[in-house]
């Protein structure tokens, strides 16, 4: 059996990097929320709170991530 993260800062670390990517992705997609020609297509996705929500899981699992790196 292959192990893909040696380590669980590893594991911390490639979560966070994904919850940041969501949350880069919900910053562009708020823009071009805004930035819209028509007014009336407003859309009906939240994209403030996806952006907080995951924002948020990256600095933790970041926290983690070097909680545990240092500590090892």
């Amino acid at each position: 059996m292959e192990v893909w993260f040696a380590h669980v800062w590893q594991y911390h670390a490639a979560l966070g990097a994904i919850a940041f990517a969501v949350a880069s992705a919900a910053v562009w997609a708020e823009r071009r929320r805004l930035r819209r020609k028509n007014l009336d297509a407003v859309g009906f996705m939240p994209w403030t709170a996806i952006y907080l929500t995951s924002f948020l899981a990256a600095i933790v699992l970041f926290g983690l991530t070097a909680r545990e790196w240092f500590g090892a």
